[in-house]
């Protein structure tokens, strides 16, 4: 769905759910955004991310922002997954 350009900072606009069936540190994830975009990442419990809105959105700028999302374990080596997630930005203030 999209989001309308006068979204307050901080709105969640995507939950992740990642999970690695490994034991050890080979089941610990971590997630990152590769891209630019004003968007961030926050982990939350149980394995859990929410991509969230960093800065104000503006439509005119962009009409949409795209990013990649980077899970990595941290086992030796580290094995990676990467999803594009593409945010839609929707116009609240034209005529």
């Amino acid at each position: 769905s999209p989001v309308p350009e006068d979204a307050p900072v901080g709105t969640v606009v995507a939950v992740l759910n990642v999970n690695d069936p490994d034991s050890g540190e080979n089941g610990q994830v971590s997630c990152e955004l590769s891209g630019e975009a004003p968007l961030s990442i926050v982990a939350s419990p149980g394995g859990s991310y929410k991509v969230v809105t960093a800065s104000a959105l503006d439509r005119e700028q962009a009409s949409e922002h795209r990013v990649t999302v980077v899970a990595r374990d941290r086992g030796r080596p580290a094995l990676w997954s990467s999803r594009e997630l593409v945010l839609e930005v929707s116009d609240v203030n034209d005529n």
